[in-house]
């Protein structure tokens, strides 16, 4: 990844403390005392590359970045397990896979009964609400108010379930219906004497990157350079050779890249044609004028080889980046009416990705490997008045540590199994000298679509160790500062056995700190 691009980021000066003295007899809290606000957005295969506030190279996202300006922004923020459900789970728990047992999007169901952030604050007061994607199979609980898709969710004209458990579909593009829906419950359903917590999760920007109709026409002009490593061939890394998430052999012509025809056929074909038998006849006919030209053009063209891989690859970033266009265009929506509300110097503003996502990167689309593309996700905060740390924020952050940091911010006590660390101290501009040194990461989805083995590992500010497992047995380390887009396997090399020594015996104690069983061996992943 190119290097991250700073802002108009000023040094940090700590934060005023929520409490004061205490006031007269029968005046009004001043506005510093009023329990902070939440909104956390979150999107679905959001990669830091594809947000300007981190990355020139591709497009602007004015909106988000417009959260990094007024906040910080985490340039060494990861998940735990890089998959949708797992990494949900485990953001709302504040525990790694293994404690919340919610460990893959094909065999688990979340024990809603559990322990989760937005429990622990209506305990303390707090209305609390979802809409959007929640992809953990049960029914959402703890909260007063919920609207979800059902799996996935469709961009299109999409089906909502509600709390009465009836499922209603509605008319639109599912980026904005969801901040309709925020802004609805904001507005005109929640509690205005009360604090609150609103989770916006959207399905964006999830395969297969249908875009809405007012973006299709947008980046065509466009060409992106292929990735250095586009035509990685995995020499000493067969994990990574065994995937199945390549653009050039998995990517599918229609499903992925829309190029339907009736002649033509491929895996996920009829799937496709679901999604666009759910538009309506002006949907419909927008979509066809804009693709039909391509569809016409490409198959008269019949690219073969490497002119095949960089034309799929075009056409990939350019569908990626037109629904990046609406959530962004939505993120603003957000900001603007949290600030006509007069809302936003109460409320923390949080914007992130359920994992990272690969551009080409490997040759590859998806996630679910613990190289850096899909480990590392963006995090930005816009922060409330009171807190005046602006910049970068450069300690390792994961996903577990959101529920501590909300429940800290909101005044709430923090149960000791909660495994993430809150961000508070952070937000205040501190620099704690007993700040985490290593990330621990474990992916269990195998086998399953996109075919990646299960591993773990642990992740320091310079090196990278990851151990495959189940149906194979191999080691990889990386130097990340040599070698950042890990191509160089080091694992072997005798140079780098204290090194290897020194990050087992770091893993195990993580290991044992979070209780994963699979230290005492593969087959009791998930115990």
């Amino acid at each position: 990844m190119e290097k991250l691009q700073s802002n108009l980021f000023f040094p940090l000066a700590g934060v005023a403390a929520i409490a004061s003295l205490a006031s007269c007899a029968g005046k009004q809290k001043p506005a510093e005392q009023q329990p902070l606000n939440i909104v956390y957005i979150m999107t679905d295969d959001h990669t830091a590359q594809m947000m300007s506030c981190y990355d020139t190279r591709y497009m602007e996202t004015p909106n988000l970045d417009r959260i990094a300006a007024d906040g910080v922004r985490f340039t060494q923020s990861f998940v735990a397990n890089s998959l949708s459900g797992p990494s949900r789970a485990c953001m709302i728990t504040g525990k790694h896979s293994c404690a919340n047992k919610f460990y893959d999007n094909t065999t688990c169901v979340f024990d809603s009964s559990q322990q989760t952030f937005p429990k622990l604050l209506r305990k303390v007061g707090y209305q609390t609400a979802l809409v959007g994607k929640w992809h953990l199979e049960s029914l959402p609980s703890g909260f007063d108010y919920w609207q979800i898709v059902p799996g996935q969710g469709d961009y299109y004209n999409p089906d909502f379930i509600t709390q009465d458990n009836d499922t209603i579909q509605k008319h639109g593009y599912i980026t904005n219906l969801i901040t309709d829906d925020a802004i609805d419950w904001m507005e005109n359903k929640r509690d205005p004497q009360k604090p609150f917590c609103l989770l916006i999760h959207h399905k964006a920007i999830h395969r297969n990157w249908m875009a809405d109709t007012c973006n299709l026409a947008l980046y065509e002009d466009k060409t992106f350079p292929l990735p250095d490593n586009f035509f990685d061939d995995y020499e000493g890394r067969p994990a990574a050779a065994a995937q199945e998430m390549s653009i050039v052999k998995d990517m599918d012509m229609i499903y992925d890249l829309k190029m339907l025809r009736p002649d033509k056929n491929s895996r996920l074909k009829s799937l496709y044609e679901r999604f666009l038998a759910r538009m309506d006849e002006g949907q419909r006919a927008a979509w066809d004028k804009f693709y039909g030209p391509i569809i016409d053009d490409f198959y008269k063209q019949n690219p073969q080889g490497k002119d095949l891989a960089n034309w799929k690859f075009q056409r990939y970033m350019r569908d990626y980046m037109k629904t990046v266009k609406s959530l962004d265009d939505n993120v603003g929506r957000v900001l603007d009416y949290l600030k006509e509300k007069g809302l936003l110097d109460n409320t923390l503003v949080v914007y992130t990705s359920d994992q990272g996502f690969y551009m080409g990167e490997h040759g590859w689309f998806d996630k679910r490997f613990m190289y850096e593309e899909s480990m590392r996700t963006p995090l930005v905060m816009r922060l409330p008045k009171g807190f005046d740390r602006r910049g970068d924020i450069t300690e390792m952050v994961q996903n577990i540590d959101y529920a501590p940091t909300f429940l800290e911010l909101a005044g709430a006590e923090v149960p000791s199994d909660i495994q993430g660390v809150s961000l508070v101290p952070l937000l205040k501009g501190e620099h704690p000298e007993n700040w985490r040194k290593a990330l621990y990461y474990h992916f269990y989805e195998y086998p399953a679509e996109h075919m990646v083995k299960r591993h773990y590992g642990i992740r320091t500010e310079r090196y990278k160790l990851i151990h495959f497992y189940n149906d194979i047995n191999w080691w990889e380390l990386y130097d990340i500062q040599a070698d950042p887009t890990e191509m160089h396997n080091l694992y072997e090399q005798p140079e780098y056995e204290p090194v290897v020594k020194e990050l087992k015996e770091e893993m195990l104690k993580l290991q044992e700190q979070y209780n994963d069983p699979v230290r005492f061996s593969p087959e009791r992943d998930k115990e």
